[in-house]
């Protein structure tokens, strides 16, 4: 397999089911955020849920961005380590900046309010795929080619995490 540097994102879907307290909060105090805040695009009050609400007013789109304000202070207490995401031997990977998103909210029923956080890390080796793993290695300086790798590690692929930036290494440059 052809070496490349990969960058992750990792999307933690949370609802009214969530079970950690850091869920709890942030599911609770994005919703009264994103109760206050929708009520600029809703005016008449005629419409209870995100998605109809962005049908009738393009700008409420603007509410993912607005409602992640009140998650922020917990999203900071994580210390860059993405919650639920582990390598094989239960270590935490950490994410160098995050994205907050609405998936659905209505004003008049809390249950229904459905968010999502995308972490995504910084770059890492990928040395192979074994099985549904990847075999990766945190990287010193990716941005100026150079190739110094730490210890290796691996992580299970898995629902909500994907690669969202991949390039190759020539390595024969590397080394020359």
């Amino acid at each position: 397999m052809t070496k490349a540097f990969i960058k992750l994102a990792y999307r933690q879907t949370i609802d009214a089911g969530a079970a950690t307290d850091f869920e709890k909060n942030v599911w609770h105090f994005s919703y009264e955020e994103y109760k206050l805040k929708s009520q600029a695009y809703n005016l008449d009050n005629t419409i209870n849920c995100f998605s109809q609400l962005k049908e009738k007013d393009g700008r409420a789109n603007s509410l993912h961005y607005k409602s992640g304000f009140a998650v922020g202070s917990f999203v900071e207490n994580l210390k860059g380590k993405i919650p639920s995401l582990q390598d094989a031997l239960g270590q935490s990977i950490h994410f160098d900046s995050w994205q907050f998103e609405v998936i659905e909210s209505d004003i008049t029923n809390q249950t229904l309010h459905k968010i999502a956080i995308v972490y995504t890390t910084s770059f890492f080796t990928i040395h192979q795929v074994i099985g549904e793993t990847l075999l990766l290695s945190k990287e010193k300086n990716p941005e100026h080619g150079q190739y110094q790798n730490d210890e290796t590690f691996m992580i299970a692929l898995q629902p909500g995490l994907s690669i969202i930036q991949y390039q190759e290494i020539n390595v024969m440059n590397l080394y020359a």
